[in-house]
């Protein structure tokens, strides 16, 4: 009867997601779960000034998000902050539709886009944990659509797939998916794609070959990507706006339109078809609520064993980003999904996407347990500095310049 009750609690709290995952009754770990999902979801968020704690100078971030927000290349800006592990500031700016003037508030879903890839790696990683997968396993012994030249998806093993050392130029063939053909054709064909290094021995950045993952993880689970990750992350970690797909988008009550400069985008299926590389949506709570988990908050679902595999470098990149802050970091390192790089002396862990008329980050310090998402609807890059301006600010960094805008 307990089990009854709670899987009942569960689908009013989670939604959709929960009542798909709650076919049975929850053993007792999905109890302790659902309790501190439903715990979780009834505290109040740190949305107002005067709720604002900690090292950091929130008030004149968000003062400068506002002015940042304002710019005509913006539409809508969600910001979410952690603050010693925990959510010290959530904060909404601008309009999900700059026709419309609807402001985006805490509940409005946007694209994680490849931020996406973090969930996979932390999926392969918790698979791996329990011995579903074998991260060293070659490709091929998975039967999946990817065929790489001179049949090298026969020596490129899942964990090097993960860390896109498939030696593809880069972005190999995105251009074909966004013209609409099947990601599965265009997986078979990058066998006759141009290589930019041998197969395995760089970091060359992709989508369609990394989708294989989505491939591999449904046979380990016998059943569908978007249903698995549903079942082991955003339902037990209360992340009730979590989705996956198109759909997923556009039938929520509030979300953000794409935007180019005050232009309003075609939203577009493309990037949905390869899930694992870029198929996620949320709101900002639930995306810093990932963070979180991400950051070890949550090891009842991502124990820290699991995150040591997904998130420890496994091969070189090159810096991140473009211009300042391309200069500004070092050693960046790319892992299961994953980035890490130096920025001031710390080490920085976390991800940042970009899909017509979306773009999304999420950094953090997994040593001070500090840590930014970000979230807006339109192609302008410049919000990437953001966590960057944060961590200034926690490190009383007085030099900091990077939302100082023209």
């Amino acid at each position: 009867m307990r089990r009854t009750l709670l899987a009942l609690i569960a689908v009013s709290v989670l939604g959709l997601t929960g009542l798909y995952a709650m076919r049975a009754a929850p053993d007792d770990n999905q109890v302790a779960a659902i309790l501190r999902t439903f715990t979780k979801t009834e505290t109040n968020l740190p949305d107002q000034p005067d709720e604002w704690r900690g090292r950091i100078n929130y008030a004149q971030l968000d003062q400068q998000f506002a002015v940042m927000a304002q710019r005509s290349e913006m539409a809508g800006l969600a910001i979410a902050i952690v603050e010693d592990g925990e959510l010290r500031f959530v904060r909404t700016y601008g309009v999900i539709d700059r026709d419309t003037n609807v402001p985006v508030t805490l509940g409005t879903v946007f694209r994680w886009a490849s931020v996406s890839k973090t969930v996979a790696g932390t999926l392969a990683a918790t698979f791996a944990n329990e011995g579903l997968v074998d991260l060293d396993r070659p490709v091929a012994r998975y039967q999946t659509t990817l065929r790489l030249p001179e049949g090298a998806e026969s020596r490129v093993s899942f964990q090097q797939l993960l860390s896109q050392q498939t030696g593809l130029t880069k972005n190999a063939f995105d251009e074909r998916l966004e013209d609409g053909q099947d990601p599965g054709a265009l997986r078979a064909s990058l066998a006759s794609a141009p290589l930019q290094c041998q197969p395995g021995t760089c970091h060359t950045y992709q989508n369609i070959a990394f989708d294989a993952v989505t491939e591999i993880l449904e046979q380990a689970a016998k059943r569908s990507y978007a249903d698995t990750v549903s079942e082991r992350f955003f339902l037990p970690l209360g992340m009730n706006s979590a989705n996956f797909g198109m759909a997923g988008l556009t039938n929520a009550k509030d979300w953000a339109r794409p935007h180019n400069g005050r232009m309003v985008r075609t939203v577009k299926e493309t990037y949905w078809r390869v899930p694992a590389a870029a198929g996620v949506e949320s709101n900002i709570v639930d995306f810093a609520r990932w963070m979180q988990a991400t950051m070890g908050d949550r090891p009842d679902v991502l124990p820290e064993s699991t995150l040591r595999i997904a998130q420890s470098p496994r091969v070189n990149t090159a810096p991140i980003y473009g211009g300042e802050l391309r200069q500004a970091n070092s050693e960046a390192h790319y892992g299961l999904g994953w980035r890490s790089f130096k920025y001031d002396g710390n080490i920085l862990l976390g991800h940042s996407g970009a899909v017509d008329g979306y773009r999304a980050t999420m950094i953090f310090d997994p040593a001070a347990r500090v840590g930014v998402v970000a979230m807006w609807n339109s192609n302008w890059g410049t919000p990437f500095r953001i966590p960057f301006a944060v961590f200034d600010s926690y490190h009383k960094r007085t030099e900091s310049r990077w939302l100082e805008l023209d």
